[in-house]
């Protein structure tokens, strides 16, 4: 793996990467690249198999990518994610480590806290929190 600098020209030498050809803030094209076609083929596939196990990392992304940008472009955002995966357990020779379908919860948990208290205030709710945990909700 020394032959590629880092994981993103190994990806772009695989084809995975979206291009980004936008010129006075328009974006005209967003496809991928023209790259090594057998592996860009095995990579969709596997992120295929990847994202029907519910309560796994790569279906926990999938769901998140694919209500914004739709399911195909979610797919190839997978196939991204599994061979940059691929190229540090490589590089690094360590086993792939599953981070889990709560991933992104746990990560952001105080995010989605403050974003719900802001909701609740501008529903008129008034909210005072009790510790880590616990919540009382008092309405208006």
């Amino acid at each position: 793996m020394e032959h590629f600098q880092n994981e993103s020209r190994f990806s772009s030498w695989a084809g995975l990467v979206p291009e980004c050809k936008e010129s006075a803030g328009k974006k005209m094209s967003s496809r991928i690249r023209k790259g090594n076609k057998y592996l860009k083929a095995c990579l969709v596939e596997c992120a295929r198999a990847a994202i029907r196990k519910k309560q796994s990392y790569f279906y926990s992304r999938y769901q998140r990518i694919a209500a914004r940008r739709g399911w195909k472009r979610a797919l190839i955002a997978i196939a991204h994610t599994m061979l940059i995966a691929i190229y540090h357990m490589l590089k690094e020779k360590v086993p792939y480590y599953e981070l889990g379908a709560d991933y992104y919860s746990v990560k952001n948990q105080e995010k989605l806290i403050k974003r719900n208290l802001r909701s609740l205030e501008k529903l008129g709710v008034d909210v005072m929190i009790r510790g880590r945990k616990k919540f009382c909700v008092y309405g208006k």
